[in-house]
């Protein structure tokens, strides 16, 4: 197995510690084909992506490309702001973006008080002190995920279970039926072999492996993913970016259809 493309890296515009071109270049030298810079959404208090610097990304992710070969694609890791699955890439922000991330962050600027409260504090202080979670924290998180696949055009669900206890089965279904991968995330891992081999058995979601890299020498690292696929039998052919494969993306399709 050979990873073709990393979709999930950051750079200085969120808190990346290499500039566009260097997490390119280090792709290069991999044998990568594509690269995502999905720097972390706009809702984000310390480490989002700000609107005014946008203009500047997108030139970065160009000239990184004619640079280096490899395709660098314009994305966001978006925040999902609460239950109600809204995230904090609007619309009005399609046009300038390749690439559509979502996933459970904290230090965000959430929808209301009680996203605040039910969503972020309770996530955070159930992970911290070690509870267990309750049902209806699990029922809540669920329904967040579910809502933000269901209701934008989401491409990639990151890190599932980060600071966020859902079920992660009923997940997977919702991003099969509507064409959203399931990220492999190789920083961080919060799904058991036993959710992972429910969701490979149950669902026909299709995943990617992606580095989530903070800074160059991480990009194209897939070393947490070599470990889990040596516990359990994963099937590689539903992995869309790896053995010459790059991802068919539904949020492309959905903007071409605007």
């Amino acid at each position: 197995m050979f990873l073709t493309a990393d979709y999930h890296t950051h750079t200085p515009y969120s808190h990346g510690k290499g500039t566009v071109l260097e997490n390119a270049t280090h792709a290069q030298e991999q044998g990568l084909k594509e690269i995502g810079i999905t720097d972390h959404g706009f809702s984000h208090i310390a480490f989002g992506l700000r609107r005014k610097k946008l203009p500047f990304l997108i030139e970065e992710c160009k000239q990184a490309t004619q640079k280096t070969g490899v395709k660098v694609l314009v994305g966001m890791e978006a925040n999902i702001l609460g239950e109600s699955g809204k995230t904090d890439m609007q619309p009005k922000d399609y046009e300038h973006f390749d690439l559509f991330l979502a996933g459970k962050h904290v230090f965000i600027a959430y929808e209301n008080l009680s996203a605040w409260t039910g969503y972020c504090a309770t996530n955070f202080f159930t992970d911290k002190l070690k509870l267990t979670p309750a049902p209806k924290l699990i029922e809540r998180n669920t329904r967040a995920y579910i809502n933000t696949i269901q209701n934008n055009p989401v491409d990639v669900i990151s890190h599932v279970n980060y600071l966020c206890f859902s079920n992660a089965l009923e997940v997977a279904k919702c991003a099969a039926d509507y064409g959203t991968y399931i990220e492999i995330n190789t920083k961080k891992s919060h799904l058991s072999d036993q959710e992972w081999q429910d969701i490979i058995d149950k669902t026909a979601v299709r995943f990617l492996i992606n580095s989530d890299a903070h800074s160059p020498e991480r990009v194209g690292d897939t070393a947490l993913a070599d470990e889990l696929f040596a516990r359990i039998n994963f099937p590689k052919e539903r992995i869309d970016n790896i053995d010459g494969r790059t991802a068919s993306f539904r949020f492309q399709a959905f903007k071409e259809k605007m």
